[in-house]
């Protein structure tokens, strides 16, 4: 149960990072790993139904993913929202850092933004506008900088997963891309609400996961999606997103309601009600690789991960998928 950081890492060559999804949303290939036998197998996505039992219960995130990058009209600087605090304020990243301080102005997407404030301790800034931004119309996709490129018209639809509803994240839900209406259709199936907030994009600093702190983010449980967990006989979380919305819930029956998470799941945690994953091919280093070596070992991920790449799966956002058992 290492908590240094270099014990997640792995060599992953680049040609690996998916940088467009597949014409076909359900076309990903799904690598299956059984926790118990240790096992892998090399299926389809459109093959899950057949991992599906009676009384279970697929748990997704309906977070919608929000045009949430801005940049100044001399492209110099870029602002990431991510927490709307009122009708013109914000707080964001921007980028480069060191060209934003307090009092600086800024024209963009047709309005004067200004940094009014900046935390030190994670580089937060709070931005107040003249006029509330048009972001759907003058914002653009937060792709992840790993794409190594511009978003375009197409990943408006597809960094998108098609049962999005709840408008707030600045990083999609990857797990449920591959997802069509058809498929899904035919899964047992209820959601929950977590915003993703920067915090996907942000590297951990030191080697110690011990004093990692999470960025918070909130998350909201409906009626029927207490509900459907309350019934459900094994919960299969889609992404990791839904796996720590459940996780963060009290003991006992869930309760519809609203809460915020900094949850941070790492070896030795103990999974109160997620029984299985459905989940993208993550970064080394990262969080969510150490959250996955959590629920099925951290062995069994670096032998998964490793026949990953021998097989060519496509990593990341736009990659292919792992079902963990």
């Amino acid at each position: 149960m290492s908590t240094s950081l270099s014990d997640y890492d792995f060599s992953l060559p680049r040609e690996l990072v998916a940088a467009r999804p597949l014409p076909d949303r359900a076309a990903s290939r799904m690598m299956v790993v059984d926790r118990t036998a240790g096992t892998v197998i090399h299926r389809a996505f459109r093959d899950l139904p057949e991992y599906v039992r009676p009384g279970d219960m697929l748990v997704l995130n309906d977070s919608r993913v929000i045009p949430a990058r801005l940049v100044t009209d001399d492209r110099r600087i870029e602002l990431l929202l991510f927490d709307q605090l009122g009708p013109t304020r914000w707080r964001a990243f921007a980028r480069p850092g060191k060209r934003t301080r307090t009092g600086d102005c800024f024209a963009m997407a047709g309005t004067t933004a200004r940094i009014e404030s900046i935390d030190e301790a994670d580089g937060t800034r709070v931005v107040w506008f003249d006029t509330a931004p048009d972001l759907e119309k003058l914002g653009h996709m937060p792709i992840p900088p790993y794409l190594g490129r511009e978003d375009d018209a197409d990943d408006r639809s597809r960094y998108q997963t098609v049962y999005a509803r709840e408008p707030g994240s600045v990083a999609a839900p990857t797990a449920g891309l591959h997802f069509t209406a058809e498929i899904l259709a035919k899964l047992p199936h209820t959601f929950v609400t977590l915003h993703v907030g920067p915090g996907t994009f942000l590297p951990v600093r030191g080697d110690n996961l011990e004093t990692h702190r999470m960025h918070g983010e909130n998350y909201v449980v409906s009626p029927e999606g207490a509900e459907g967990i309350n019934r459900a006989g094994r919960i299969i979380a889609v992404g990791t997103t839904s796996l720590r919305v459940l996780e963060s819930l009290p003991p006992g029956p869930v309760q519809p309601g609203k809460g915020r998470t900094e949850i941070l799941i790492k070896p030795g945690f103990a999974f109160a009600r997620t029984g299985a994953l459905l989940t993208n091919f993550h970064l080394p280093k990262s969080t969510l690789f150490v959250l996955v070596c959590a629920l099925a070992g951290t062995d069994l991920m670096r032998e998964t991960y490793a026949e990953a790449i021998r097989s060519k799966y496509r990593f990341f956002s736009y990659g292919d998928c792992m079902l963990i058992l």
